[in-house]
């Protein structure tokens, strides 16, 4: 008998550690070549490790949201051959959102393999999945035990859980009751929704929010937007409130670039862009993520549309990629529909100012002579007050105010 060593392996540039979302198996468990044995996460990224021989596990190196640095023990498996070590190999391309399955190098081994075949080791009790398809089940009620996998060493693949619910099996419901209930549930925060609140801990913590809160008349907007949704081009998205928001912050910024910037409080370096990178806050099923659409001053409303879209799919299906999760010089937050008639948005650090959108809603208005309908929406926006003034704060949304209530502005130049 001998043992091997599984590493951690380098799961992108400049990554020290990373976060174990997921085991596969525990101590006694039998595993088989290539079968997933746990799921670590850096940087909004999951990454699968899978077993590069046969055996059984016999220790782990942590619990789930432990950080285990690169190249450290992270499992031991019992093998029938001699001893050896998985040397991590680095990931060469950015690992997306989604899953990436990380290949471990096995060392040749020490003795002759048996010309008997090996007797199939059994599974491990857990279903073999990726996070992902988990989610998936979890949100159409079905107990992946029940799922036949299709992929490697039997894992069960997002096809797979579509199948068996084609095939018309009945998803899991939970009956209520009107008993009373006094167990509780203790849930360790990790992954995705642990990196959120480090993030928003450090962002209240270090910046000091001032908010500021101004009605928008949208009637004209909205008169124009259901124009250009009814005339557009085959194979163009359609258009919500977003696109012109975004091109109408291009132009308020061309008049005040201090708002698009980013600050170093370490350093005491405030650095002004000039590119517009608007970060978009999209609510996925892992959690909070904000994709990133690039050089909005060198697009059009559709090319703004378009470039959304994109990404916020990509965003909701676990693809986007980590350059497309970062790199924002000011943030857009949209709740749509469940926006609200306020909010305070946390800015996202290192930014100084994001741009909060509530609901449209038909208000009376009055006009000098009477009331009218008018289709009213707030916009409530936080600044960095060691940056942004308040006075600078209320000039740049009254300028986007503008913008909004004379779309036609938007669209002129200079």
């Amino acid at each position: 008998m001998g043992e091997f060593i599984i590493k951690m392996p380098d799961v992108g540039e400049g990554v020290a550690e990373a976060e174990l979302v997921e085991w596969h198996v525990k101590p006694g468990d039998p595993v088989r070549e290539d079968m997933v044995i746990a799921a670590v996460m850096t940087d909004k990224a999951t990454v699968e490790i899978p077993s590069p021989v046969d055996g059984t596990v016999i220790w782990l190196a942590g619990d789930i949201g432990d950080r285990i640095a690169v190249k450290a023990p992270l499992v031991r498996i019992e093998t029938a051959g001699g001893a050896g070590e998985a040397q991590p190999m680095r990931i060469s391309q950015a690992p997306t959102a989604e899953v990436v399955k990380a290949e471990i190098a096995r060392p040749a081994p020490e003795t002759p393999v048996s010309a008997a075949p090996a007797a199939a080791a059994p599974f491990a009790e857990k279903p073999l999945a990726a996070p992902s398809v988990r989610l998936f089940a979890r949100e159409s009620g079905v107990d992946l035990r029940q799922v036949q996998g299709s992929g490697p060493a039997g894992r069960i693949l997002r096809e797979d859980v579509e199948q068996f619910l084609v095939q018309g099996a009945a998803p899991v419901l939970v009956k209520g009751g009107s008993v009373k209930k006094t167990a509780t549930e203790e849930i360790k925060l990790t992954g995705l929704r642990r990196r959120i609140a480090e993030k928003m801990v450090l962002s209240t913590s270090r910046i000091p929010h001032i908010t500021y809160v101004e009605e928008v008349d949208m009637t004209a907007l909205e008169e124009l937007r259901a124009t250009m949704n009814g005339d557009r081009r085959e194979g163009h998205p359609k258009l919500t409130v977003l696109p012109f928001l975004m091109r109408a912050l291009v132009k308020a910024i061309a008049a005040q670039p201090e708002v698009n910037a980013t600050f170093d409080d370490d350093a005491g370096i405030i650095t002004r862009h000039s590119a517009v990178h608007i970060g978009i806050a999209t609510q996925t099923p892992a959690g909070l993520t904000v994709p990133v659409v690039r050089h909005a001053e060198a697009r059009g409303i559709w090319g703004c549309a378009a470039e959304m879209a994109r990404l916020a799919e990509a965003a909701r299906s676990g693809t986007a990629t980590r350059d497309e999760l970062s790199g924002s010089t000011i943030t857009i937050s949209s709740l749509g529909a469940l926006g609200g008639i306020v909010s305070t948005p946390v800015i996202n650090h290192p930014e100084v100012a994001i741009i909060g959108v509530n609901k449209i809603a038909t208000r009376p208005v009055w006009d000098g002579t009477q009331f009218v309908p008018r289709k009213m929406m707030n916009l409530s926006s936080s600044f960095d007050h060691r940056i942004i003034d308040g006075w600078d704060a209320a000039t740049f949304v009254q300028r986007i105010r503008t913008l909004l209530e004379t779309p036609a502005l938007i669209f002129i130049e200079g």
